[in-house]
């Protein structure tokens, strides 16, 4: 959606409206700690998101990268910087086409600053001198498929002091065909409320957003105000100087200096926010939660399915997921990618070949081998892994290899019946409990439209040991409500269902079909084994090959059955987690010998032994 649209849908709704700007980092693990991050601060609430752009070379494509990533695998409305420094037309193109193919459909368009070794700015040969430029070319190649903001300044630029003239610029950058203005961080807010009217008078009539920068530390504070030469009221500094080196104490005040400066904004006719958040979150949080803008616990943002939809082009109408993928969202999104049936065509024919091989798209471990081994430790018994799978229950742990983020509060309905589970050896992967009619807005389990009603079955996924998935498959086969799907690493499979989809979530609201979003079916169970056990792999490989933890995590990966169960009958949730009640993993650990081997090598053999 165009940002214009999002500003005048918040306008007519009386409501104010938020976003945040991030920058391309540095380093790979950078990269995909923003990424977690970005994916955190979604559930703040943002209209939009904007990513810089990284003039030249590496930060270039990455870039692009980040708008497909942002767009494609979180969801989140994106609006991509393009400036013209470095840029030739060709550059300019390639930009463009990235973000069209990602589904992005917002570019800022900035003529950027000048490279580091230059001290003039000078137009790439073949590019473009202004941002006017940029946007008109935008204009006239792409039609009105990118809504197309420029930048603001409302204490002057680096290079143009004067505000009068740069207010000339702004209107013919807006008669070039910019449909919204985003200015530079500034603390002085009748300064930014006087030029504001300037604009106005001058005929600037598209949304002016104002660029917040939230106070982080002094140092940064005052680093980036002499960097933008902004005007800093006498009193923040009162206010500052005095505990400048006190972090925490320099937040807190700043939280309110920033939160007083933003009401005074919205006093006058501002309606929207954007943060730059220099990739941080907390100074920007606290900030939202002084102005009430921060969504509370009680009043979570409305989400409109139960998992977060894609905005990639050509998947923004999908309202259908299997719930395997649940915990691995971007997993989901990168092995679908090349999907053309969405939403519903795809699950017509549950032997369609959709699913995209496991080695074409990375989908693997996150994590480095010692940052996971300093995550989860080293067991080398099946007690030891049912202990990290209770310290995820128990919020202590923030991932696991199937769970790319921390327990959700859903689970909290499961607790005890999950404890249970794994304290019994059984290794649980995915579950939600049953909901009977609940209404949309509820703050844990609605979704969709307000005035609605959600209902979920009972499911659980979880790895079982060969000796005991026929007793387990003897008890699920005695009661006709439950069904399920039993495979192995080799891909031999068991179950009762019959081979079509069964809806696991559903809505019903008023004047619309009921909406089916999660699903179980057996070819995307079997797709999701591939990638299950291919993780497990991944954290056996963690440890050296002839470690106890080795070998212990690959048995169980090679030995151990991957099962689904679902109880058709969304009247409650004990049902499935009963069946574990009087089963129990027998425990063992994997021993190494004494002595090492004669031959000099590492490798040795480990046996398996009732602890």
């Amino acid at each position: 959606m165009h940002i214009r649209e999002k500003l005048a849908q918040k306008e007519a709704a009386g409501e104010p409206g938020i976003s945040f700007e991030f920058f391309p980092p540095k380093t790979a693990q950078g990269v995909q700690n923003l990424y977690d991050r970005m994916d955190r601060m979604a559930n703040l609430g943002p209209g939009f998101i904007d990513i810089t752009w990284g003039a030249g070379g590496r930060l270039s494509d990455l870039t692009c990268e980040m708008v497909g990533v942002a767009q494609s695998v979180y969801g989140l409305e994106t609006c991509m910087h393009l400036t013209c420094t470095d840029m030739g037309r060709e550059k300019v193109d390639q930009a463009l086409q990235a973000a069209y193919k990602a589904g992005c459909t917002n570019i800022l368009a900035l003529r950027g600053d000048p490279p580091r070794d230059k001290e003039t700015w000078e137009a790439t040969e073949n590019g473009f001198r202004y941002a006017k430029d940029l946007v008109k070319y935008i204009r006239e190649k792409y039609g009105n498929h990118f809504d197309i903001g420029v930048g603001g300044y409302p204490e002057g630029a680096d290079d143009n002091p004067d505000v009068d003239l740069l207010i000339d610029h702004l209107k013919e950058k807006v008669d070039a065909g910019s449909s919204f203005v985003i200015t530079q961080m500034f603390y002085d807010a009748e300064n930014f409320i006087a030029w504001v009217k300037k604009c106005r008078d001058k005929g600037i009539t598209v949304p002016i957003i104002p660029g917040i920068m939230p106070i982080q530390t002094y140092a940064a504070f005052i680093r980036r105000s002499n960097w933008t030469k902004t005007r800093v009221p006498p009193e923040w500094m009162k206010a500052l100087e005095p505990v400048k080196n006190d972090d925490a104490a320099v937040r807190d005040i700043g939280k309110h200096l920033i939160a007083e400066m933003c009401r005074k904004l919205m006093a006058s006719g501002i309606n929207h926010l954007h943060f730059y958040t220099m990739n941080l979150a907390q100074a920007t949080r606290l900030v939202l939660e002084e102005l009430g803008l921060a969504p509370s616990d009680e009043s979570p943002i409305q989400r409109q399915l139960p998992w977060r939809p894609s905005l990639a082009l050509g998947r923004r109408g999908e309202d259908v997921r299997p719930v395997f993928w649940r915990n691995r969202n971007s997993s989901y999104v990168a092995r679908t990618q090349t999907w053309d049936e969405y939403p519903n065509g795809r699950w017509t024919d549950s032997r369609s070949p959709a699913f995209g091989e496991l080695d074409a798209y990375g989908v693997g471990l996150k994590g480095t081998n010692e940052q996971n081994i300093k995550l989860w430790g080293e067991p080398k018994s099946i007690k030891d892994l049912s202990e990290i799978f209770i310290r995820f229950l128990e919020g202590e742990l923030d991932r696991l290899p199937w769970s790319d983020s921390p327990i959700t509060a859903e689970a909290s309905d499961i607790h005890d019946l999950l404890l249970n589970v794994n304290r019994r050896g059984f290794l649980t992967i995915n579950s939600q409990p049953a909901v009977n009619g609940v209404k949309s807005s509820h703050p844990v389990y609605g979704w969709g439209p307000k005035n609605g009603f959600v209902y979920q079955k009972a499911y659980l996924e979880l790895l079982v040991p060969s000796d005991l998935i026929d007793q387990l498959i003897a008890k699920i086969e005695k009661n006709d409500d439950l069904t399920y799907h039993a495979t192995k690493k080799t891909g031999e499979l068991k179950t009762n269902t019959r081979d079509s989809p069964n809806a696991l979530t559903w809505g019903i609201f008023a004047g619309r079909e009921i909406i089916q979003p999660t699903i179980v079916e057996t070819i995307s169970f079997l797709a999701w084994k591939d990638e299950a056990y291919a993780l497990g792999d991944d954290w056996a490989k963690c440890h050296d090959a002839a470690s106890p933890s080795r070998k212990l995590i690959q048995q169980v990966m090679d030995d151990w059955w991957l099962v689904n169960i679902v109880d058709n009958d969304f009247h409650r949730t004990s049902a499935v987690f009963d069946l574990f009640n009087d089963l129990e993993v027998k425990d063992f650990a994997v021993e190494l010998p004494s002595k090492p081997e004669t031959n000099g090598t590492s490798e040795q053999n480990g046996t398996a032994a009732k602890n």
